[in-house]
């Protein structure tokens, strides 16, 4: 039962899916701060000072313009496209992370332990030796 698991547990769907989500769930919070923190601001700043979490659609109500989304979700239903762009980054930052790591396993995995050397030739005399041996076991 114990080689059953064993065989089971390393099959490479099963360790890749382990560790997908062991590196999904470690850097989650690491990669939405870096998003948030980080890259948005950078690619607001580029867009004239764009914030991307407070890009919305007021889909029903009215609101000054410049509300919050959180706000703006108080008086209606809101369509937060920005929000949206803001997890399409965090998810291909995931994705990426995970690609490497996956690709570092199947490295290891296709590596083959290193072949031993075959053993050094006999010297000369020896091999002559050997094949006087086996002519004269032929007659």
């Amino acid at each position: 039962m114990l080689k059953e698991f064993k065989e089971f547990a390393l099959r490479g769907n099963v360790v890749d899916l382990a560790i997908a989500v062991i590196i999904g769930a470690a850097f989650g919070k690491i990669v939405d701060s870096m998003v948030a923190d980080i890259i948005m601001p950078i690619i607001g700043r580029i867009t004239g000072g764009l914030d991307f979490s407070n890009i919305y659609v007021l889909l029903s109500g009215s609101v000054p313009p410049g509300t919050s989304l959180a706000d703006a979700k108080k008086v209606g239903a809101v369509l937060a496209y920005g929000n949206f762009i803001t997890l399409v980054v965090n998810f291909v930052i995931i994705a990426f992370v995970l690609f490497l790591a996956i690709k570092a396993l199947n490295r290891l995995k296709t590596q083959k332990p290193a072949e031993e050397p075959a053993p050094p030739a006999p010297p000369a005399d020896i091999q002559l030796l050997t094949e006087i041996r086996d002519l004269l076991a032929k007659k």
